[in-house]
């Protein structure tokens, strides 16, 4: 395939670097690569970006915005029709944006309150008798280390018992739990909060076994402190 701009040989060169920083960061913590997975975050990118990177052996990828992502989503699918693409919401996501999102988005990593939890059940309830969703929707628990305003996730002590919410309703899937380093403090020190707050979610949950922490500037960090998953955008696909 051209690449007439050069766009595609600049993704992949990205990409090569965050796998090498991925594979070191893991090798220092004594853990598998293997263990983390890397979620292309492409907001505000076009689908062609997203298209590139899907030839390039990429099949996960973040949105902020339900209605950015599923305008991308189907794009992609008249670019790529038949690519086994996952799309995830990492942003704060409103009650009333519930039903649409559960008609296209694979999971919702940014659940932070009981009220959306109820939303998203009955939304892909929904979803799957109107047949528009073939199983249910994972979520993920975010979990604010900062309580800082505007930035979305649950406080410490409301976990638990969000994660019980989530894991007794009908058309959820408790996949785990997901945070977001605090913009004023030692990202190692946050991410070890997060990993023991994961460690008690696991214990009531087994399946809740991913852990998404790290971003461009501090993957290193949170996989030594046994993320499983790295949410990338910066240092794949440029400076927005």
């Amino acid at each position: 395939m051209t690449d007439p701009d050069g766009r595609r040989a600049a993704l992949a060169r990205s990409l090569d670097e965050v796998r090498a920083r991925i594979d070191a960061a893991a090798r220092a913590a004594g853990r598998d690569p293997g263990g983390v997975a890397l979620l292309a975050v492409t907001k505000t990118w076009p689908a062609a970006d997203v298209a590139h990177l899907v030839d390039l052996g990429l099949s996960a990828f973040g949105e902020n915005k339900e209605q950015e992502g599923a305008a991308k989503a189907a794009e992609l699918a008249t670019l790529r029709p038949g690519a086994a693409v996952r799309w995830r919401i990492v942003g704060r996501l409103q009650r009333n944006k519930a039903r649409n999102v559960a008609r296209w988005a694979h999971a919702v990593d940014s659940v932070d309150s009981a009220r959306l939890v109820d939303a998203l059940d009955r939304a892909a309830g929904n979803a799957r008798e109107a047949g528009e969703r073939s199983g249910p929707l994972s979520v993920l628990v975010q979990v604010s280390l900062d309580d800082a305003p505007g930035r979305g996730g649950a406080s410490l002590a409301e976990v638990p018992a969000l994660a019980d919410r989530v894991a007794q309703s009908e058309h959820l899937s408790l996949d785990g739990v997901m945070t977001v380093a605090p913009q004023y403090s030692d990202a190692a020190e946050a991410f070890a909060t997060f990993a023991e707050l994961a460690q008690r979610v696991r214990a009531s949950h087994p399946g809740a076994a991913t852990l998404s922490a790290g971003m461009s500037g501090d993957l290193e960090a949170a996989i030594e402190h046994g993320s499983t998953c790295v949410r990338v955008g910066t240092a794949l696909l440029g400076a927005r």
